[in-house]
């Protein structure tokens, strides 16, 4: 299992996680490289599909990051839902299998309770251009 990520400053006026009842809501990440920077750029352009779908697994690992600051990983019963968006050009139409990258990421870490509803869209652009934001 990789190593949890620095939980990075919402870059707008929000929070990464919101609280109602026993259901966490975690705001949309990005994907960090190694050395922290945000991973950019357009999929089916600047990244290839193994590229992507690594942008989406470091995504969850940020959103991994979240949920074991603010909730604590003993306290998570179940992934719900998460929904993957991808910063795409318009003929890429492979969104399901980036977002697999985070899908597979939870599923790894959670078994069974790491499966979840999803929805993967194809988007024009994403905030500091990155190929990948992820909510759960």
């Amino acid at each position: 299992m990789e190593n949890f990520h620095k939980i990075p400053e919402p870059i707008g006026n929000f929070v990464n996680v919101r609280f109602t009842g026993n259901l966490a809501y975690l705001s949309g990440q990005g994907a960090f490289d190694d050395e922290g920077s945000l991973i950019t750029g357009t999929v089916g352009k600047d990244l290839n599909i193994d590229q992507a779908y690594d942008a989406a697994r470091r995504a969850g690992m940020t959103l991994l990051s979240v949920m074991n600051y603010e909730i604590g990983m003993l306290r998570i019963n179940k992934i719900v839902k998460i929904l993957g968006m991808v910063n795409c050009t318009k003929d890429f139409t492979q969104q399901p299998k980036v977002i697999n990258g985070c899908s597979d990421l939870f599923v790894e870490h959670f078994g069974k309770k790491g499966v979840h509803a999803r929805s993967a869209i194809g988007v024009y652009m994403l905030p500091n251009n990155i190929p990948v934001e992820i909510e759960a």
